[in-house]
């Protein structure tokens, strides 16, 4: 018998949860660790964001689910890791605190034979002052919650603008690490969409501010993909679409300072700007959860296990060198955590080697640098290879070989999608492959016949259709297995 934990219910720990439930017999256990009691769907938190959605249609209770499959469930948040154990048990423990369940607070030690941390971001909305809900000044899009409340100052904003005042609304980063800029560019499509079906684009003054240096570098460098037949880049076709749209983009920003009613940012230059604004959407930069790590002599190993960041240390290799000897190789294959062959480190809890996109520093030493997009369609297949690798070592034995996922030849799809119904909106959909440029292989850093990109209600209807497909697999129902991640 194998006891097999999992850190995090989102995309990355619940595909795994269910994976290793289906490849494990029942005299195996698989308990997943996760503070939240609710499974979301962050990508359609962008319609909810904008009152295209309600909460309840992008998020679902985990404690059915996992009773029908036989996996165990603690509300809870990782506190600590004892990968050698402790003075009572040799096996690897994780400390947990509860936060619901009707144990808010105690803790307890869970033994593991495998360990997975699928524990997503910490959102750093203290990195900038003033940013994020709790501070009252921006919203956020990050959670179902966040997304509702960013819907209802929407409708606020629009509300005012259909009295006759004009509005000006700034959507993008609060901070310059910040990831997700695909994130922000989707949420800026789908409040353009809201204010000309409003009647009131001409009454509102929107802005795209983000740390890229250049539009459509999305964090992993910009693309050069086909369109129609024609070769073009990201940047170009990024601009296209702002243009079309009279959205003003402002790059290479790190917010510093937000109040109710001004951003105040530094740009690549070094030069100090105020933007006055009536409403914002800022997402915040993400860390790693605050796990301490110790060894079997109680002694603090956290700064083995865990990068700065907090995200943990994987098979990549974290040298330190500069931004032009950085290649595909540096990233991991098997998501195994440094020094045990028992732990691994999925989605965006592992720490990454470098970022994709060129880091710049300002005349003033501030760093405005995106961070590489670990979400979505990565994250689902990083779990679905580590769950192959845990189940092959519990049949077969720990020489089993680790399967392999490296992002330096992972294909993924992007949709930035407006509106929500099947003939009331567009896309802006694009296929990058891999994620990870490779130079060596690529002319390009990817591979042209499969990185492009398309605009049109095709896209929007995909995006629309994997909404539903994938709550259906996440919800563990009759071949959702078959659901490619």
């Amino acid at each position: 018998m194998a006891d097999v934990v999992i850190l995090g219910a989102g995309i990355a720990g619940h595909t795994a949860a269910l994976h290793l439930r289906r490849m494990l017999g029942r005299n195996h256990t698989v308990t997943v660790v996760s503070p939240n009691a609710n499974w979301n769907w962050i990508p359609s938190n962008i319609w909810v964001g904008v009152g295209r959605m309600a909460k309840e249609q992008v998020v679902f209770p985990l404690a059915p689910i996992y009773r029908r499959k036989g996996i165990q469930h603690r509300q809870a948040k990782a506190v600590a890791i004892y990968p050698e154990g402790d003075a009572d048990d040799s096996r690897g423990a994780v400390e947990v605190e509860y936060t619901g369940q009707n144990k808010v607070g105690q803790t307890e030690k869970i033994r593991y034979d495998y360990l997975i941390n699928a524990t997503g971001p910490k959102l750093k909305f203290e990195a900038t002052e003033g940013l994020g809900p709790d501070a009252g000044n921006t919203v956020s899009v990050c959670t179902a919650d966040h997304a509702r409340e960013a819907a209802e100052k929407l409708a606020a904003s629009i509300a005012k603008m259909k009295d006759g005042q004009p509005q000006t609304l700034v959507v993008g980063t609060g901070h310059g690490t910040c990831t997700c800029e695909g994130a922000a560019f989707e949420y800026t499509f789908n409040v353009d969409h809201e204010l000309r079906a409003a009647g009131v684009r001409d009454k509102a003054t929107l802005y795209y501010l983000t740390n890229e240096a250049a539009l459509g570098d999305f964090g992993v460098g910009g693309m050069t993909f086909n369109q129609n037949g024609f070769e073009t880049s990201s940047e170009l076709w990024t601009s296209s679409l702002f243009r079309e749209r009279e959205v003003k983009p402002i790059l290479g920003t790190h917010p510093h300072k937000i109040t109710a009613d001004a951003i105040t940012y530094e740009t690549l230059d070094g030069e100090m700007h105020e933007l006055p604004y009536d409403f914002a959407m800022l997402l915040p930069p993400f860390g790693g959860h605050p796990i301490k790590a110790f060894n079997g002599a109680g002694e603090d190993i956290t700064d083995k296990v865990f990068a700065p960041s907090g995200f943990m240390k994987v098979d990549a290799d974290y040298t330190a060198k500069p931004y032009e000897e950085w290649s595909a190789a540096d990233w991991p294959q098997t998501y195994q955590s440094v020094g045990y062959d028992n732990i691994w480190a999925i989605g965006i809890a592992f720490a990454p080697p470098h970022q994709i996109s060129k880091p710049r520093k300002t005349p003033n030493g501030t760093m405005i640098a995106p961070a590489p997009p670990r979400t979505g369609m990565p994250s689902g297949i990083m779990a679905k290879v580590v769950a192959g690798t845990i189940a092959d070592r519990i049949k077969v034995g720990p020489k089993a070989h680790a399967h392999h996922a490296s992002m330096t030849e992972m294909t993924a799809v992007c949709v930035a999608s407006a509106g929500n119904g099947l003939f009331d909106g567009s896309a802006a959909a694009m296929v990058m492959s891999p994620v990870v440029p490779d130079f060596n292989k690529y002319p390009a850093g990817r591979d042209m016949k499969e990185t492009r990109g398309e605009i049109g209600l095709f896209g929007h209807w995909t995006k629309y259709i994997l909404h539903f497909l994938f709550i259906y697999k996440a919800k563990a129902l009759p071949g959702w297995s078959l659901i490619p991640e």
